[in-house]
């Protein structure tokens, strides 16, 4: 439930008018990882890296590159290959570690 050893952005990264927001992490390694909170909202992120989003607390509802959507809850991701997208409703908020590449 933590990550050990890290150094933090202080600066929030702010998507979608405050709906999606998030921290950079990044380990002792030099991987990068964000973690986050999105508030209730329909949200598409379009990507340029492979993500792999895993919940930590609430519910998401995914669709993956137009796919029908899927739920998935704290303990569960979900993988979008770069150049990829997903479409995520959140009807309550939902903590996510997003791990690139």
């Amino acid at each position: 439930m933590q990550f050990d050893q890290v150094s933090v952005n202080k600066k929030a990264n702010v998507f979608f008018d405050g709906k999606c927001v998030s921290h950079t992490v990044t380990l002792p390694s030099g991987e990068r990882k964000s973690v986050g909170v999105i508030l209730p909202s329909t949200l598409r992120f379009d990507l340029t890296t492979k993500e792999v989003m895993e919940v930590v607390d609430g519910a998401a509802y995914v669709s993956i590159n137009g796919t029908p959507e899927q739920a998935f809850t704290a303990g569960q991701s979900w993988t979008v290959e770069a150049g990829g997208y997903f479409v995520i409703r959140a009807e309550q908020a939902v903590h996510y570690v997003c791990h690139f590449g």
